[in-house]
């Protein structure tokens, strides 16, 4: 087991007798259950299990565990799915019939997702067999975003062997961005950043620093900072800047020697979700570092994502993460 971070220390602490109530939709996943039944020993949240009860136990009993009394809600003979359905056809507003609420319910994601918007549930991680629309797409549809806020975005907290943390987005939706769309994740993702105790010093990330290189890449980047900076002058943002120029002080005196984001910034906003993926990803094996999330930004209530490549660990460590975005 890996050594737990400081900063999952400190959640915990946080929510400590808060009796929260997370919701797993895939109950019949082994990693999943395991976690699960780990927060069901420690107490520091809630544990809620969706599933078929049959194939819970049997994987149970194939991973040497008891179930105990954790709650496990079998979608198909839910006591309050006629409830559920009614709620959600309400929440859509004509976009869904009774007989689509029917259907979409069955499934656990949606069923989940409905659990958080009428209050059962706090907040929802799920992925570790489903992709990550089949999260997202309930949410939007039921949670849906904060006011002023126009996207949903994925944010990883990268945390270092050496008690480092970091967060990194957009790592999980949003394939391209505009300027302003760069700009709306940056002044998120300082909320997000705040959350887990990251002091937001944001830097807006691109393959060169302070027009080092000239091209529409660039150019997005840089204005993507200045939507950001009028926005939300208060923050520490600063860009376009290269990923050593914001991360290492030597480098990013030399770069940027007037700013005060170069070789000081903890939070790194990509500029296209394919950078984003292959950058956390190569701090995480090269580094060594633990990538937890993502983490949904820009819902009303927290539903979080997983990897499918997760483990027992990261169900885990997700769930404290979801709890710890409970606004109460």
């Amino acid at each position: 087991m890996i050594e737990e971070h400081q900063i999952i220390k400190d959640i915990k602490k946080n929510i400590s007798g808060k009796n929260l109530r997370i919701v797993f939709p895939e109950g019949e996943d082994p990693r999943v259950l395991r976690a699960a039944l780990r927060h069901k020993e420690d107490g520091y949240i809630i544990p809620i299990l969706l599933g078929d009860m049959g194939k819970i136990q049997k994987v149970a009993d194939k991973e040497g565990v008891k179930l105990g009394d954790i709650e496990i809600i079998d979608v198909e003979y839910a006591e309050d799915f006629d409830e559920l359905v009614d709620a959600f056809v309400e929440r859509r507003k004509g976009k869904n019939t009774k007989r689509d609420g029917q259907y979409l319910l069955k499934d656990p994601n949606y069923y989940g997702t409905m659990m958080v918007y009428t209050g059962k549930a706090d907040g929802m991680v799920s992925g570790a067999i489903h992709p990550t629309g089949d999260t997202v797409r309930p949410a939007l549809q039921i949670i849906k975003t904060k006011p002023g806020i126009k996207r949903v975005s994925g944010a990883m907290l990268m945390l270092g062997p050496n008690g480092e943390k970091y967060l990194f987005a957009d790592t999980a939706i949003n394939m391209t961005l505009q300027s302003h769309e760069m700009a709306e994740i940056a002044i998120e993702s300082a909320q997000t950043a705040q959350q887990f105790g990251i002091e937001p010093i944001i830097a807006m990330l691109s393959f060169s620093t302070k027009g080092s290189a000239n091209s529409e890449d660039t150019h997005k980047v840089a204005e993507a900072t200045e939507i950001a900076k009028e926005k939300r002058p208060d923050l520490k943002i600063d860009g376009e800047m290269q990923f050593d120029a914001a991360l290492v002080p030597e480098v990013g005196k030399q770069k940027a020697p007037n700013s005060d984001v170069a070789g000081k910034a903890k939070v790194f906003i990509f500029p296209s979700l394919e950078a984003a993926n292959i950058g956390y990803k190569i701090g995480q094996r090269f580094g060594h570092y633990e990538a937890l999330g993502p983490i949904l930004q820009g819902l009303n209530a927290p539903v979080n994502d997983l990897s499918r490549g997760c483990v027992e660990e990261d169900v885990y460590k997700l769930a404290i993460l979801t709890a710890n975005q409970v606004e109460k």
